[in-house]
């Protein structure tokens, strides 16, 4: 049995931690999905300029439009197949700033043609971005960005690097506590950091066949290319 992820990484899924191992083992062959409840310890922006950008991002649930400590999240990865026929996990952050919530939304595939995991962003999956999987020496899943695109109608379009947010995740278990560890940051080449956030969380998981994926949880739209 075999996760997009592990189709991903290869032999290399081999190295990571047992507890990522099964956390990264979700999918249809499976049949599990996983529930991820924690607290971010804080969510950075960068410089005051980026803000209008993460507020249209928010818009459609791109990445997280407001900072803060000790943030209350939810993360949900649930696999499904998707209106093409390919397996799908859902990566959607529910972080409950106070008064309201915010998510940030993304679904993820396989791609054999690129021969990585495609990261589509948002409600209507805009942007498409190459994920590069790798475990560390401690055993934590290290994921990079690599190229993103932008589709809407007929425009396929590569995103500049000038403008493009390169983003670095490491999630890690940690057994002292019993918890897992998770640092993001998304940054520019020429303007710096645009977002980060750290946290802790624990996971719970679930039978797809009986949770099934709840309303609200899949795309508003979903994208055939990658």
């Amino acid at each position: 049995m075999t996760s997009i992820f592990q189709r991903a990484m290869g032999s290399d899924f081999d190295r990571l931690h047992p507890q990522l191992q099964r956390r990264f083992s979700v999918g249809l062959d499976s049949g599990e999905a996983c529930t991820g409840t924690g607290t971010m310890d804080e969510i950075l922006h960068g410089r005051s300029f980026v803000r209008p950008f993460l507020a249209l991002g928010g818009s459609r649930n791109i990445l997280v439009p407001r900072a803060g400590r000790n943030i209350p999240f939810v993360i949900e990865n649930v696999p499904y197949q998707d209106s093409y026929g390919r397996e799908t996990v859902t990566f959607v952050r529910t972080f409950r700033f106070p008064g309201r919530p915010r998510r940030f939304d993304a679904t993820m595939v396989f791609s054999p043609e690129r021969g990585c995991i495609v990261d589509y962003l948002g409600t209507h999956q805009h942007l498409a971005s190459d994920l590069h999987l790798t475990a560390d020496r401690a055993g934590a899943l290290v994921i990079r960005s690599g190229e993103h695109r932008f589709r809407e109608g007929p425009v396929d379009a590569r995103v500049p690097q000038l403008i493009a947010g390169d983003a670095v995740a490491r999630e890690s278990y940690d057994d002292e506590a019993g918890c897992f560890r998770i640092e993001v940051r998304v940054s520019n080449r020429r303007f710096g950091l645009l977002l980060g956030y750290r946290g802790t969380f624990t996971a719970q998981y679930k039978d797809v066949a009986t949770c099934g994926v709840r309303t609200g949880l899949r795309p508003v739209r979903e994208e055939a290319r990658v």
